[in-house]
């Protein structure tokens, strides 16, 4: 029963996970050349990935009160929030020239990738929850198992994109403009796709 939920599991972590791949690797592209980069956005996906899954075992589990589904679309304005900074930032910033104030300004935090990360992973949670009550409890804990190793994945993959010349290139040059358009873009659909307002 828990090996028949391996391969179902790996199609649902990559369909609803997809997406992050562009996140993460903007993300590494902001960090790039900082030290610890990787160690934090590691720990910050692992960290909001819990979460998802927390959320996702409780509503499971019948604890929904703890997360009212009408609340989950409000965590899009965490995203929101860290691109709007994003965006004051690159704006503020743009006549400066390329020193080191700039690169300090650039460095990503754990929690910043961590808020990101659960803001994204609320339609997770409304997939996840079905599944979860459709497949006995040790199913569940074989799909956790197997999207918390493919998560560490999914930051490798983001890696490989990220530094690959073309694309670090791409990244380096418009990473300044794609980090907040693409994080305000994604709290403003998940606000609107959960009908927060």
């Amino acid at each position: 029963m828990i090996l028949s939920s391996v391969l179902p599991a790996i199609g649902l972590f990559i369909v609803t996970n997809i997406d992050d791949i562009i996140v993460l690797s903007l993300f590494f592209a902001r960090g790039a050349g900082q030290r610890g980069t990787t160690s934090r956005i590691t720990a910050g996906q692992y960290l909001g990935f819990a979460g998802i899954l927390g959320a996702a075992v409780l509503v499971t589990l019948g604890a929904g009160a703890f997360l009212p589904p009408d609340v989950i679309p409000f965590f899009g304005l965490i995203p929101l929030a860290l691109g709007l900074k994003a965006a004051w930032q690159a704006w503020r910033g743009n006549g400066d020239d390329d020193g080191d104030a700039k690169v300090a300004g650039k460095t990503v935090s754990v929690w910043a990738v961590a808020g990101v990360t659960f803001a994204n992973g609320g339609d997770n949670v409304g997939v996840y929850v079905p599944v979860f009550l459709s497949v006995g409890h040790a199913a569940v804990v074989a799909y956790c198992v197997v999207f918390l190793l493919l998560v560490g994945v999914l930051v490798v993959i983001a890696r490989y994109v990220a530094t690959r010349r073309p694309i670090a290139e791409i990244l380096e040059r418009w990473e300044h403009i794609l980090f907040p358009i693409v994080l305000i873009g994604l709290g403003i659909v998940i606000l609107i796709g959960g009908l927060a307002f």
